[in-house]
């Protein structure tokens, strides 16, 4: 049951979508004095990084932070300042290794594929160093024998400088995560937007003009209830060259019918 659910956490830990604040790459560069330290006093640094992902409450260790099949098993809540220190010099690798887990559950941090290359290079090379090993074990030749040793002696300084840099990212993401960076900026304020004016030109209009607006006059006709203002004083009326009114009844007209 305890391998099957490590199994689907392994699988939804490919749907994270945060990163890690240092990469493996730059960690020695953002904290070197500490990566100092991870590199020579490795188990001890492991102890407090451990505890201090676990907010300083050693009620909530266990053993492998919970991924192994052992976890739970070893009596971590009678003495779990004790288990804790058996797991980092014991299983130092996976003490390390499930401070990271935990800590990537915890803020849904995935690893970057640069990442994954080099633990994966660090894997490979410990694997062809057992290799060589094996193989000069069965030949006794020494030229293989020398070239076992000097990989294995390879593969133990990639994996050292691999889990100080692994160690220093993940103390470089709880100081992020203790606010010793300081406030995190916020999203950023949005340029002020600049008004229109009611005497700025209008810019033509491209295509088909405007359809007006039901209730208001189309582009070009006077609005609704406009009046032309009067001009004074009134043009001379009946203007100059208007023929001349008829008069009636005509001169001479005597009103009686003959």
């Amino acid at each position: 049951m305890a391998s099957q659910e490590s199994i689907e956490k392994m699988l939804s830990r490919q749907n994270y979508r945060n990163l890690w604040h240092t990469d493996l790459l730059r960690s020695i560069q953002a904290d070197t004095p500490y990566c100092c330290l991870a590199l020579w006093c490795a188990p001890c640094v492991s102890y407090l990084l451990r505890k201090r992902a676990l907010y300083d409450d050693m009620s909530r260790y266990t053993c492998c932070a919970g991924y192994m099949p052992c976890s739970g098993r070893c009596g971590e809540s009678k003495c779990p300042e004790f288990c804790l220190c058996t797991e980092v010099f014991l299983c130092f690798g996976n003490s390390v290794a499930s401070t990271r887990f935990l800590l990537q559950d915890e803020f849904n941090i995935q690893t970057t594929q640069c990442d994954n290359c080099i633990i994966g290079f660090m894997f490979c090379l410990q694997q062809i160093a057992c290799i060589f090993s094996i193989v000069a074990m069965i030949v006794g030749s020494s030229e293989i024998q020398e070239a076992s040793q000097l990989l294995s002696c390879l593969a133990d300084f990639v994996y050292c400088t691999v889990c100080a840099c692994m160690q220093t990212q993940h103390k470089i993401e709880m100081d992020k995560r203790d606010g010793k960076f300081g406030p995190q900026p916020a999203m950023a304020v949005p340029p002020v937007q600049q008004m229109s004016r009611i005497d700025q030109q209008v810019p033509p209009f491209v295509g088909f003009p405007p359809q007006p607006v039901y209730g208001q006059p189309a582009q070009g006709y006077p609005p609704a209830g406009y009046h032309p203002p009067a001009t004074y004083p009134p043009p001379e009326y009946p203007p100059a060259g208007y023929p001349p009114p008829v008069v009636y009844p005509p001169p001479g007209y005597s009103g009686h019918p003959k």
